[in-house]
């Protein structure tokens, strides 16, 4: 029987769920991609076995009403483009003009500017290389309109280390790793609104940086998303580098899984996309769901010292001749204090909240069209 990429110790999560402590507070998740009514049945399952009270969901607007009807006043919506929509050009820019509108109507209180490497490509398709730069106009036009109606927002800059070192190589095409950060540095002066910076700020594995990042920006702020690659990077740093980081800044620092969630897990269709075809039945649907959990509450809570049940093919990358597609690196917890905990679990994110500026109902007049 094939070994699941999402359970390679073959635990039972629900009953590793039970034997974790109950919280005196519930779990923000401030960084998840929820779509699929019955997919989100089981994310609900798993949510309510590892304590997450309240989700933050990059949910597709057209799906909006489907999770909803399942998570209830515990989704919480952020904006994002269309990135189905063929047209790549209109989804980046009119059309997410538009989508930030719907968003906003559906309730959303963040909007999200992903500008990992990977969308050079779709720049480089379309013959204008800098045409999805975080600063290039139609990323400033959506960011004007969002601050209009009273949005804080999110951004993801640059991707893991091992990535810049394999497929990001060429720095002509993608940059340097720190180059990214230029135009976020920019933005984050111009626009004065709370932004969160997804994966900690897509350098975990320089705590340095983003010390420097967060002390030049106090408008900035950080969640802990990406489970595998949390997994691997914060496992390597000592518990006291850890600790310090997040107590140094304590409040700013938010709890996320990055867990993708859709209907085609829950089937063995053919043709499906990479992130689909990561489970084809409910039980491996919600292994993949729950594995994050485990994994994060393992980290963050213990001092647990083995391997992570979830494999992490980003360890071959570097390393093809040493490690496949199915191995997975060393998990080694961190043990919060309780205080700090109730911080990154669930304080900050109320602070993150409690900081958006109160919602306009409709866009500046010269926001879209002027």
């Amino acid at each position: 029987m094939p070994r699941n990429p999402s359970n390679l110790l073959d635990l039972d999560y629900r009953d590793e769920a039970r034997r974790m402590p109950a919280l005196p507070h519930g779990i923000v998740d401030a960084h998840a991609h929820v779509n699929g009514g019955r997919a989100a049945g089981l994310l609900l399952e798993a949510m309510d076995l590892f304590g997450i009270r309240e989700i933050w969901s990059m949910t597709a607007l057209e799906q909006v009403h489907a999770v909803r009807a399942v998570l209830g006043d515990r989704l919480r919506l952020i904006a994002m483009p269309d990135f189905t929509h063929k047209d790549r050009r209109h989804a980046h820019g009119d059309g997410f003009l538009a989508r930030i509108e719907g968003y906003h109507r559906e309730g959303a209180r963040i909007c999200k500017f992903w500008a990992a490497p990977r969308i050079t490509d779709f720049a480089v398709e379309l013959g204008d290389p800098g045409m999805f730069r975080l600063d290039a106009p139609a990323r400033v036009a959506a960011m004007e309109l969002a601050q209009s109606l009273g949005m804080a927002f999110m951004t993801h800059v640059a991707d893991p280390d091992t990535w810049f070192a394999t497929r990001y190589r060429d720095a002509a095409i993608y940059g340097t790793k720190a180059s990214h950060y230029l135009p976020l540095e920019r933005l984050l002066d111009r626009f004065g609104v709370p932004w969160i910076a997804a994966h900690l700020g897509g350098w975990p594995e320089d705590l340095g940086f983003l010390s420097g990042l967060l002390d030049r920006h106090p408008n900035l702020h950080l969640d802990a998303s990406a489970t595998k690659w949390m997994v691997r990077e914060i496992s390597r740093h000592d518990r006291d580098a850890v600790l310090a980081f997040l107590q140094r800044f304590e409040g700013r620092i938010l709890f996320g899984s990055d867990i993708v969630t859709t209907d085609d897990h829950l089937s063995h269709a053919e043709g499906k996309s990479e992130m689909a075809a990561k489970a084809s039945a409910p039980e491996d649907a919600f292994d993949l769901y729950a594995s994050r959990y485990w994994a994060l509450r393992t980290l963050w809570e213990t001092d647990h010292d083995g391997p992570s049940p979830i494999a992490d093919p980003d360890l071959a990358m570097l390393e093809p001749g040493r490690f496949g597609p199915l191995d997975a690196p060393r998990l080694r917890g961190k043990r919060l204090p309780p205080e700090l905990l109730r911080s990154f679990y669930a304080g900050a994110a109320e602070g993150f909240s409690a900081r958006i500026p109160a919602s306009n109902s409709s866009p500046a007049s010269c926001s879209r069209r002027d």
